[in-house]
């Protein structure tokens, strides 16, 4: 089965240093920060950061470093939190199309460091809409293996939140929804006993590019670097892999 994309970036990504352990723990706190300015910090008023604080105890953020992101960005700290999503757009190589998000305070280093890292790394910029044409914004609940619970379980839960799709994603499934679906999606989940692992909004591609090992390799490398910037919070892209490409990848990651 083809399509495993997260599994596929998993797989490949660095060591974890304590320096990205580092980034990822501040990319994390932005989204608490954001969530909490604009929904407040009471969470059973703010599902969004319900979700933020959920994916961030998930990668074992500590919990005063939670409390005090809640705070800062509920204005509860007198620090002030002024955040703005950019999205950006461009190709790695064989036309594999990637959207990067950015969250940022400083808009210009924004655009001049991801420029940077796609010139370096074999990729090139694209104009606004020339790739986002081909992705949706979709409600994205991520549960993990296991082996008491099964792809029907999960459909069963959530068919009646709305939910559109379960898809096996190797290590994880993978529950599509629309935006506004999202809470009640994982909210059937918890009802129903399934635990997950995080609730987000993402940009799924429509059209896939099935690539071979060599050019895998490439697309990984680009998605790193990006994922390296600091303004840089998720990266998307339309890259397949086959089952015989996925197999030689993982052979060479052991």
């Amino acid at each position: 089965m083809s399509g495993h994309s997260k599994w596929a970036t998993t797989k490949h990504q660095k060591a974890v240093t304590d320096s990205r352990r580092a980034k990822a723990f501040a990319k994390l706190i932005k989204n608490i920060e954001v969530a909490a300015r604009l929904g407040g910090a009471d969470l059973s008023g703010n599902p969004t950061l319900v979700d933020a604080i959920q994916k961030a105890k998930k990668t074992s953020v500590p919990n005063d470093n939670i409390d005090r992101a809640v705070k800062r960005g509920a204005g509860l700290s007198g620090e002030q939190v002024d955040y703005t999503t950019i999205m950006y757009e461009g190709y790695a190589t064989h036309g594999v199309a990637i959207m990067i998000e950015c969250l940022t305070d400083n808009k210009n280093r924004a655009a001049a460091e991801v420029r940077t890292a796609m010139a370096r790394n074999g990729g090139a910029m694209a104009d606004p809409g020339s790739v986002a044409y081909n992705f949706h914004r979709k409600g994205v609940v991520v549960v993990k293996h296991l082996p008491t619970i099964t792809e029907d379980d999960i459909m069963l839960a959530v068919l009646d939140a709305g939910a559109e799709e379960v898809i096996d994603e190797g290590d994880t499934f993978e529950i599509h929804s629309a935006v506004g679906d999202l809470v009640a999606t994982r909210t059937a989940l918890q009802a129903a006993g399934i635990d997950y692992e995080s609730a987000d909004i993402a940009f799924i591609p429509s059209l896939k590019i099935e690539v071979d090992a060599e050019t895998a390799r490439k697309v990984f490398h680009l998605i790193d670097a990006m994922e390296d910037l600091d303004d840089v919070q998720n990266v998307y892209s339309n890259y397949d892999l086959s089952a015989e490409v996925q197999a030689a990848l993982a052979s060479e990651s052991e």
